[in-house]
């Protein structure tokens, strides 16, 4: 803002000039008819314009043709009008138009021949990889200097020491490699504006001593300069400037003592902005002798405690941001005591992302308020029942609280522009008054518990709506069917809202949008045809969890961007469709597709992210080159289906790959050794396939970030390598149900976050976050979580929202021999370990007890031998053990767990004693009796019993497989200052 009043002022200088003076007028882009341009600075005009790159014609007016002769008329000049000479050269992007079509290449150094230049700007353009050039014994006349954000590299140093008469300098956000002692600024001593932001000035301290010899200077700006330090007082003092009016300090290391300094400069300071630094403890009281403040922006900061009260004596009070730390209190007390002198001022107030608390009190009373964001505080009481006066609120942000109750009426905000009350505890019926607000763009209501109805009076004079989020709300929208909004909407969300059974006709008048989810809203049926004619702009769609049904017809020439597409969960049917070769994101898990995946293969593009077909009944075989373009894919789900043949080589062209599963299919042959370059994977699931030959030992080796690793039910044999060791970080291994042999390696304790006795409270385990799609503008957000299935004595359980705390080792039905490594009880996390039908003999390690977060124990079916160890009367969490056909003998060990079992756990050890089992132990005075069943019963599994194991301990089921769940995030609008 400061800069370009700064431009627009020194551009209205130059034109009172020439009113008042005609020895320095100057006509605004043309000459006056009797004077052109000189031919020497014509020249070097065309000298500049030919080292330049114009690839949208900005230059086009500048040529040598007879009618572009006089160069005073050129786009972005202006010339005195009593001497022709060229005083203003402007070629600052925005002058030219659209920011995103720069001029290009270098700066000729003919540029230096415009002698009379008062004003020069080339801001925003690309001279990426040049050098400032040295203006040093050129350009004296200069005053108004802007360079900045054009890629300048280099050495910033003496280039500029010679523009004495300069007064506005910008050379914020280039590619500087170094700022040399800034000493050559004290020779700029009219120097009103600097800007040195985005480059590094060192941590000297140095630049104070710079700037408190500039006199004149009144805004001062070095943001994001890397500053940390400030000299000692005694010397930063020293004739210190006392006309600064405005001071931008921010995204810098600045600690407290930063303070000290600004309230030592003067006390007429009307912009402070110290955001983005180190500063701790409490908001300075200093600041209530600084009533001149019209702006104070001290957020993304370390303050705490209340918010001083002094601030509603500011009587220029314009804007108060403190947004971003961890200041406390009651909200309602805060704004009362700003409802002083400030009442009447303030106009834009930031507390997001603090701790404040309470209710929303009645904010119509501060006249001038435009903006109020206090999203993500602790605000934990209501709205208030109504508001007493009219508000020219244009910005009210409460979103992310735990605000109750009802909405109110909310007539008195008629300007209003944005509404943000989502995820809160907000219920009710949402108020009809919101029809009302004509200027209303964005609504942000999702995440709440409003229900009942929503009609066409909500939207009644909503024609200004541009994005509209009713997402995860029990409401029912019904309109009529010849219904036409008023609005044409740029995003759609009504994720989780009931708007079935029949297809939202109304949606057919909306052409203009960029993001449509209406996944989860009860549709069933076709989609009808006018519906795949979709909005030119749009680049995410979602339909998922629904019961939509038929054909999806091709999409490749459908979206712009890089577009995202989540039809899961549906009835569709049919070959795949075609997609956009530069997709973001593609899920089509959970239908009815069939036949081949060549399409994808044929259209997968460089920038695709996410696939999951999973759980279709597509078939074939996968080509070989299908993933060579997917290297920045991150999660491949191709699970539950009917492929056949070998895993394709070119899954190691997938080097950014997390999430790959394979499940459920009838793959065959090797593993192939190319999938070792996917060095990222997290889990890893080719379980229920044909797979054989020996578990490769380079997954040991080279996926180290393995979380999940599930082989079950193939046809591997040979033995474990010990390599598998090395994955310190896997939480589930399953290798059951295949031909492995040999003994279990004697490295187990090297699983170390199965060693933790504590499991990790860690959400993002089996969760991502990823770009679903991007565009022109921004992009949305996905949410994707793993799911697993896991085999438990015969079925198979499916398991996702706790899958994070779950430490599982399963390599049952096997053909493994030797004892069972005492290693196993350093694992203190575990909490699945199954080792049934195999051949390992020994005894059960004696302290196993330690494994004390263990629910599911299986060593059935072995020949283990010695007896049951006394450490095992420990393990209170067991809600499921079977020890049952090995040779074990002697007493079962008494505790409330180990009793609560069936016999049946115990059955095939004739020399077992003790309760539960039949057989008493010597010195018992009388038989124990306990129930038991014969073999065919042990083989069934009673229905109520997971769900009792699950009660008992984590509480849901053991699966392995996954499912993803696609939806956007809200972003937030860029004229907003948070994200999210």
């Amino acid at each position: 803002m400061i800069i370009t009043y700064t431009r627009s002022f020194f551009l209205f200088v130059l034109l009172v000039e020439h009113l008042l003076s005609p020895a320095l007028g100057f006509i605004l882009g043309v000459g006056d008819g009797h004077i052109q341009c000189i031919e020497t600075e014509r020249r070097a005009l065309l000298n500049i314009k030919q080292d330049l790159i114009d690839d949208h014609g900005h230059l086009d007016s500048w040529g040598s043709e007879e009618e572009k002769r006089d160069c005073c008329e050129w786009r972005g000049i202006q010339c005195s009008n009593q001497t022709g000479h060229i005083t203003v050269l402007d070629l600052h992007v925005a002058e030219l138009g659209d920011r995103h079509k720069p001029l290009r290449g270098k700066i000729n150094h003919s540029l230096l021949k415009l002698q009379h230049l008062r004003y020069l700007d080339l801001s925003y353009n690309d001279f990426q990889g040049t050098r400032l050039p040295n203006f040093n014994d050129s350009l004296r006349k200069l005053r108004y200097l802007n360079i900045s954000n054009v890629g300048f590299t280099g050495t910033l140093s003496y280039q500029l020491r010679n523009l004495s008469s300069l007064q506005s300098l910008d050379l914020s956000y280039n590619n500087f490699s170094k700022v040399e002692n800034l000493e050559w600024l004290s020779h700029l001593s009219y120097l009103e504006t600097l800007d040195l932001s985005g480059n590094r000035l060192g941590e000297d301290g140095y630049w104070l001593h710079v700037v408190n010899r500039l006199p004149y200077l009144t805004n001062l700006h070095l943001s994001s300069c890397d500053l940390a330090n400030i000299i000692p007082m005694s010397n930063s003092l020293a004739n210190s400037s006392t006309s600064l009016a405005v001071l931008d300090l921010s995204s810098n290391y600045f600690s407290y003592p930063v303070f000290q300094w600004v309230f030592n400069l003067n006390s007429s300071l009307v912009d402070i902005n110290l955001s983005d630094n180190h500063l701790e403890g409490f908001v300075p009281y200093a600041f209530q002798y600084m009533a001149s403040l019209k702006n104070l922006n001290l957020s993304f900061n370390e303050l705490k405690g209340t918010i001083p009260n002094f601030f509603g004596n500011f009587c220029s009070l314009h804007t108060l941001d403190l947004a971003g730390n961890n200041l406390t209190g009651q909200l309602p007390v805060f704004l009362e005591h700003l409802s002083g002198c400030a009442e009447n001022s303030v106009e834009i107030l930031s507390l997001e992302k603090n701790q404040l608390h309470g209710s929303l009190p009645d904010i119509t009373r501060f006249s001038s308020l435009k903006e109020l964001n206090v999203y993500q505080n602790n605000l934990d009481g209501y709205f208030p029942e109504s508001f007493s006066q009219l508000s020219g609120l244009v910005v009210l942000d409460v979103a992310h609280n735990k605000l109750a109750g009802s909405l109110p009426d909310l007539t008195m905000f008629p300007s209003l522009k944005m509404l943000s009350i989502s995820h809160n505890r907000l219920n009710g019926t949402i108020t009809e008054s919101l029809g009302g607000l004509s200027k209303l763009e964005i609504l942000y209501a999702n995440d709440n518990s409003f229900n009942g109805l929503i009609t066409e009076t909500h939207f009644w004079n909503l024609s200004q709506l541009q994005e509209l989020f009713l997402n995860d709300n029990p409401l029912v929208l019904k309109f009529n069917s010849d219904w036409f909004p008023p609005f044409q909407l740029d995003v759609i969300c009504l994720m989780s809202c009931n708007l079935g059974p029949d297809f939202p006709k109304w949606l057919q008048t909306q052409n203009d949008y960029i993001s449509l989810d209406i996944s989860d809203a009860g549709l069933s049926g076709s989609v009808p045809e006018w519906f795949w004619d979709l909005s030119p702009r749009v680049r995410f769609l979602n339909l998922s969890y629904n019961q939509l049904s038929g054909t999806v017809p091709d999409l490749s020439s459908k979206f712009v961007g890089s577009p995202g597409i989540d039809l899961s969960s549906n009835l569709f049917e049919g070959h795949l469709p075609l997609f956009p070769s530069n997709a973001l994101s593609l899920s089509l898990s959970k239908n009815r597709f069939s036949g081949s995946i060549s399409s994808v293969c044929n259209t997968m593009g460089r920038k695709f992210s996410f696939l999951d077909l999973s759980d279709n009944l597509l078939s074939g075989f996968i080509d070989d080159d299908c993933f060579t373009n997917g290297q920045q894919l991150i999660v491949l789900n191709l699970a539950d289906n009917k492929f056949s043949g070998k895993i394709p080589t070119s899954v190691g062209s997938l080097s950014e790959l997390q999430t790959f599963s394979l499940r459920n299919n009838s793959f065959s042959g090797e593993i192939p050794l190319s999938l070792r370059n996917c060095s990222r994977l997290r889990f890893l699931d080719l379980s229920y396939n044909r797979l054989s030959g020996k578990i490769p030992a380079w997954i040991g080796e080279s996926q180290h970030n393995l979380v999940f690793f599930n082989l079950q039910s193939n046809e591997f044999h040979g033995s474990i390598p010990v390599q598998l060791c090395w994955l310190q970080n896997i939480l589930l291994l399953d290798l059951s149900v295949n031909n492995i042999s040999g003994t279990i390696p004697h490295c187990l304790e090297n699983f170390t976050h199965m060693s933790r006795k504590q499991l990790d409270d860690n959400n993002n385990i089996y969760g991502y976050n990823f770009s679903a799609s991007w565009g022109e503008g921004g992009g949305f957000q996905a949410k994707y979580a793993d799911r697993a299935l896991i085999g438990w004595k015969g079925r198979a359980y499916k398991y996702d929202k706790n899958l994070r705390l779950l430490r599982i080792i399963n390599l049952a039905v096997n053909r493994l021999s030797g004892e069972i490594p005492g290693e196993i009880t350093s694992l203190l996390a575990l909490v699945g370990f199954n080792l049934s039908r195999n051949y390992l003999t020994g005894m059960i390690p004696g302290d196993i007890g330690k494994l004390k977060q263990l629910q599911w124990l299986d060593l059935s079916r072995n020949r283990l031998s010695g007896v049951i160890p006394a450490s095992m009367a420990e393990l209170h969490f067991l809600s499921y053990m079977d020890l049952s056909y090995n040779n074990l003998s002697g007493r079962i060990p008494t505790s409330t767990q180990l009793q609560s079992f069936d016999a049946s756990s115990f059955a095939g050890n004739s020399e077992i004693c003790g309760q539960p089992v039949i057989k008493k132990c010597p010195g018992d005075e009388r038989p124990q009796v306990g129930p038991r069943k014969d073999d065919s019963q042990d083989n069934e599994e009673n229905d109520d019993e997971l769900r009792k194991w699950f009660l008992a301990g984590l509480g849901s089921g053991f699966s392995i497989g996954f499912v993803g769940v696609l939806g956007i995030l809200v972003q937030r609008p860029s004229w907003i200052p948070a994200f999210f």
